[in-house]
């Protein structure tokens, strides 16, 4: 018979002797908050216990993960019910109107809560970077890619030059190619993707203009682009399946958008004319 596989607080209690005097905080915490784990960052769980991002990581790969993520993703299959995958606020039990009433409920209450922290000096800052981009760059991994298509699909209509990729090497090799004339924004709602972190790091070295759309105040992202954005989701990130998080993101760009075409005037109008005109041969 196939040996069964420890669960992650099992792994915790099963090290916690070996454990360091600082592992054993990390332990400690694990132990007595699975659930506030789960939706934390790698940066949020470092401040609140007062240790280096790399001590969680190194923790995290001493219990057998191959970082945080991996290990959220593990905790969550132990602390989360199966029907929470899919969404945090439904149950099994729960009849066709009431998951509606939920799904619906919980993505105006991400949009009212986003509205409430709005920065109104970083909105303009970042009104103002696009507005002035020699070229204007949307980046986005997984189901964030989704949304930096949209913002695409918004920002043509301004008359800026705008540009987007699917696959992150090229958007890596985009990122390569622009400079500090140039406006990237990078949208991640965990704000610790892999992919967007190795963009940003070109994008930096470049001193490309950044803004970040995310989630998480405490992240590397929103800690090192020049201008952070937010949004507001109760959502966690231990599943793929994006809802409310990129409700938010939708609208955060679609603000943006409205701003900058605002501030285009005639200009702005004449493009959005020519874009309406060119597309009417599609219509029936």
């Amino acid at each position: 018979m196939k040996k069964r596989e420890q669960t992650c607080l099992e792994k915790v209690r099963r090290n916690y002797p070996r454990f360091s005097v600082t592992e054993r905080k990390i332990a400690d915490y694990i132990l007595e908050n699975p659930n506030q784990i789960i939706h934390s960052s790698i940066n949020q769980l470092a401040e609140d216990l007062d240790v280096a991002d790399s001590t969680v990581f190194r923790f995290c790969k001493r219990i057998g993960y191959k970082g945080y993520q991996a290990m959220k993703i593990a905790l969550a299959s132990e602390v989360v019910s199966s029907i929470q995958h899919i969404h945090e606020e439904v149950e099994n039990d729960d009849e066709l109107n009431t998951v509606a009433a939920k799904v619906f409920r919980t993505n105006i209450q991400s949009l009212e809560e986003t509205l409430k922290i709005i920065d109104e000096e970083q909105l303009q800052k970042a009104v103002n970077s696009l507005l002035s981009a020699r070229q204007i760059y949307f980046f986005g991994s997984g189901g964030s890619n989704t949304v930096a298509l949209d913002a695409y699909h918004k920002f043509i209509r301004t008359g800026l030059p705008v540009q987007t990729a699917v696959d992150t090497h090229f958007q890596l090799m985009a990122a390569s190619q622009l400079d500090e004339r140039d406006c990237a924004v990078l949208i991640s709602h965990s704000g610790s993707s892999k992919d967007i972190l190795h963009i940003l790091n070109v994008l930096r070295k470049n001193q490309v203009n950044t803004i970040a759309i995310t989630n998480f105040a405490k992240s590397t992202l929103s800690e090192a682009v020049h201008i952070p954005l937010y949004t507001s989701s109760g959502e966690t990130d231990f599943r793929t399946e994006a809802f409310s998080s990129r409700i938010a993101q939708l609208t955060l760009l679609d603000l943006l958008y409205v701003n900058v075409l605002m501030n285009r005037g005639e200009v702005g109008q004449e493009a959005l004319n020519k874009m309406r005109e060119a597309i009417t041969v599609k219509r029936i």
